[in-house]
């Protein structure tokens, strides 16, 4: 079987590979390219690293040095004095004419002068960036205090960055005091311990502080003046790169398109115009055009996760994987999946342009009809080859190593690893949005390659979404893709009548390029048997799934924000509400925060269960208290949660400090009983917002009647917990909040249709308490 296979493979010798004169014309344009690349990549580089000075500066200031000396204005005689005995100092010969060495001269004082102005301006910019008191201000009533700071960072910034022109202004992300953040956790834990093991974790935790704790907060204090960030390194290697556990559920997560719009029902022609999209936006990331985010227009975040948004691969380990990037030079290709076979497309043509959407749509249906042809021509078991990433990582590694490290299987690994992503084309569509999701996040359990950072699934009737690797970057910034994506097909007309793509100019003519190529594994009997097994461990896991996405129309934000508590809080607090209902009692809950203000910022948790929202939950459900006395415990438990969520964005969160201060114990051989249990509590409930609205700039209003049924529902996750649930929500309009609710069918005592149903009665009843005509 492998020969017959490398013989199919190999015979794909071209004219131009021997030497020909096409192969030097070609090795010349591959030069040229590289050359023009690392030119831009080499400005880019000058630039973002003198932001917000900017180039200029340096001419203009060597310009004004030159006249002081030559004309010696009268007004300037100070200044002109200075810059003479400069350029006297100067160690040139005798005889150098006057006009040059007042050149040299200007030309060293001013380039000193440039590096001082662009040091003061970097340093003083991330002073102010590093001050948080307009976070907890009403953006309504914005103290003077927080104006005159935000014209100041207006005018020390400049002119308009570049995508990471800001890195190096951002501040450094604090290490919160060892006191604050023990006094924050016992808090955290008062509603979710019997008083017993409250007093236990009260112990442990001042025996902590007064013993190996502080020590350990010294070496993280050590680490945060050197690394760009004292916590998400450590994050990267050991929550996700040193997980053992399969991709699929686990970690990776899934994203949705439209609610119930599609903008064409054919599948070449959304792919098409799909992928030319977010190879746009990849192509702006690559060049640096794409503007980084703003905060309220003026406090930039971090932007670094966005350089491994594409060409990304996650490599499996026997005991840590591996994340590989690849360059544009290097990944030039998408990988396409239909009916089990994998094709190679080339996304450029010979002038590295991309292809246009009447060629992408041309090659995609030229990949379906080949896919059709000769879909029984290929064995089951190799039609299933992508079931091997969804097993554990040391099996898929161990897999891996003995199967595809030579030959043609490794030179199809090779094509998938550089692959800008991989574009999935369906033969099914799904019944209803839960089927589609379950489809997005796991398929059938051998179509997802799930190593890859980026998986597109296109369905028959249109209808399309992402599955996402979780450890090179998070949701937020796949979701600015995602929506650049998405929103290019609303505002622009780019589907004819028929559904067909809409045609370049008659002017536009697509040079040169290649066609796909069909990529043909080598499976002998040993590989076979490792595919089968890996199939039956993904459909196990996919049958144990029990995953409800839900809409709730009866109101939206626009009536929470009218009750005077944030939307976020008020979710949250009603998820507190529909757990203690479902389950009689509290439990452990993780809401997911972005700390991307500093330097290399990734994630920060929110715990959820306070002891103000117990209060609340405890009071609705006794149904003692009349409406007024309820709302105020609402928007008590609101504020704190608030409060809560800023901390953490700012920095001043509990867990990421928690977990930090354990790998430090574990570095240095401590063992501390405190920081095992904390750590190794399970998160029970576990949620997130789904960002929304990050592209600004000419966009409809989403709120508007015409437009709503193009919202995105958004995306969602598999439990962290096998006795618990997942939750993620989206509030696109003013009008709905979507919900994704995950869990277990083997957990006896988890259903997401019912919790959804409990969730959905809970906040109706919360709606009720400030049900008045002043907030309609």
């Amino acid at each position: 079987m492998a020969e017959a296979r490398s013989a199919v493979a190999t015979p794909r010798v071209q004219e131009k590979d021997l030497g020909t004169t096409d192969s030097l014309v070609d090795f010349l344009k591959f030069y040229r390219q590289m050359i023009v690349r690392n030119y831009f990549r080499f400005r880019n580089s000058i630039r973002n690293g003198v932001w917000p000075t900017s180039t200029n500066n340096l001419g203009v200031a060597c310009a004004f040095s030159v006249y002081l000396l030559e004309y010696e204005p009268a007004s300037a005689q100070a200044i002109t004095a200075y810059l003479k005995r400069a350029v006297q100092g100067l160690p040139l010969p005798s005889k150098t004419p006057r006009w040059l060495a007042n050149l040299i001269g200007s030309m060293g004082i001013s380039f000193i002068f440039f590096i001082t102005l662009m040091k003061v301006r970097q340093y003083l910019l991330r002073i102010l960036l590093a001050y948080r008191g307009w976070m907890y201000e009403n953006v309504r009533e914005v103290s003077l205090k927080t104006k005159l700071w935000s014209l100041t960072v207006k005018f020390v910034s400049g002119y308009q960055p570049s995508l990471y022109s800001c890195q190096r202004s951002l501040p450094r992300m604090p290490v919160p005091p060892l006191e604050e953040t023990l006094g924050k956790l016992l808090d955290s834990l008062k509603p979710l311990c019997s008083e017993e093991e409250f007093k236990e974790y009260t112990k442990q935790a001042n025996e902590f502080e007064s013993t190996v704790g502080p020590r350990l907060q010294r070496l993280l204090y050590l680490k945060s003046w050197w690394a760009p960030n004292y916590v998400s390194d450590w994050w990267e290697k050991y929550v996700y790169l040193m997980s053992r556990c399969s991709l699929l559920i686990n970690s990776n997560y899934y994203a949705l398109d439209n609610y119930r719009w599609t903008p064409t029902n054919r599948q070449v022609s959304r792919a098409a115009n799909v992928v030319y999209s977010i190879l746009n936006i990849k192509r702006k990331i690559d060049r640096e055009e794409l503007p980084p985010l703003l905060l309220r227009n003026t406090i930039p975040i971090c932007m670094a996760q966005y350089e491994r948004l594409f060409s990304t691969v996650r490599v499996p380990g026997e005991e840590i994987d591996e994340l590989l990037h690849f360059e544009s030079c290097e990944s030039r290709n998408i990988v396409v999946w239909r009916k089990g076979l994998f094709y190679q497309l080339s996304i450029y043509d010979d002038k590295n342009q991309i292809l246009s959407v009447s060629v992408l749509e041309r090659l995609f249906q030229d990949i379906l009809d080949d896919a059709d042809k000769h879909k029984e021509c290929v064995s089951e078991s190799e039609r299933s080859v992508a079931a091997l990433t969804g097993l554990p990582r040391p099996e898929w590694a161990r897999i891996q190593k003995e199967f595809f490290t030579s030959g043609i299987n490794k030179d199809n690994m090779d094509v998938i690893n550089k692959a800008v992503f991989m574009v999935i084309m369906l033969d099914k569509s799904p019944e209803n949005i839960s089927d589609k999701g379950k489809i997005l996040l796991h398929a059938d359990g051998r179509t997802l390659w799930c190593d890859k950072s980026l998986n597109i699934s296109f369905f028959p009737d249109g209808q399309c979404g992402l599955n996402v690797e979780h450890s090179m970057a998070d949701a937020p910034a796949m979701g600015h893709v995602w929506e650049y994506a998405m929103t290019m097909e609303v505002i622009e007309k780019r589907y004819l009548d028929n559904g067909q793509v809409m045609p370049p100019p008659k002017s536009f003519k697509q040079s040169n390029f290649t066609s796909h190529r069909r990529i043909i594994w080598d499976i002998t009997d040993a590989l076979e048997k490792e595919i089968n097994r890996a199939v039956l461990f993904n459909q196990k896991n996919n049958d144990d799934l029990d995953l409800e996405i839900r809409n709730h129309d009866k109101y939206g934000k626009g009536v929470i924000k009218k009750a005077r508590v944030s939307p976020d809080a008020f979710i949250q607090i009603a998820l507190q509400l529909a757990y203690y209902r479902h389950s009689g009692r509290f439990c452990q809950t993780y809401e997911a925060s972005a700390t991307r203000l500093y330097q290399s910022g990734r994630t920060e948790t929110v715990r959820s269960c306070t002891e103000e929202a117990a209060t609340f939950v405890r009071a609705m459900v006794s149904g003692r208290l009349p409406k007024e006395e309820l709302l105020k415990l609402l928007r008590l438990a609101g504020n704190i949660h608030q409060k809560l969520y800023r901390d953490a964005m700012n920095g001043r969160g509990i867990d990421r400090h928690l977990f930090a201060l354990y790998i430090v114990s574990k570095g240095l051989g401590y063992e501390s009983p405190f920081l095992e249990s904390i750590i190794r509590r399970p998160w029970t409930l576990s949620t997130s917002q789904q960002p929304q609205q990050q592209i600004q700039a000419n966009i409809p209003d989403i709120n508007l009647e015409p437009f709503r049924a193009m919202c995105s529902p958004g995306g969602g996750f598999g439990p962290v917990s096998d006795e618990g649930y997942g939750v993620s929500y989206m509030l696109p309009t003013e009008y709905n909040i979507f919900f994704h609710v995950s869990s277990k069918k083997s957990c006896p005592t988890t259903d997401s249709r019912k919790f959804s149903d409990i969730l959905f009665k809970s906040m109706d009843d919360m709606r009720l308490l400030f049900d008045t005509p002043q907030l309609e």
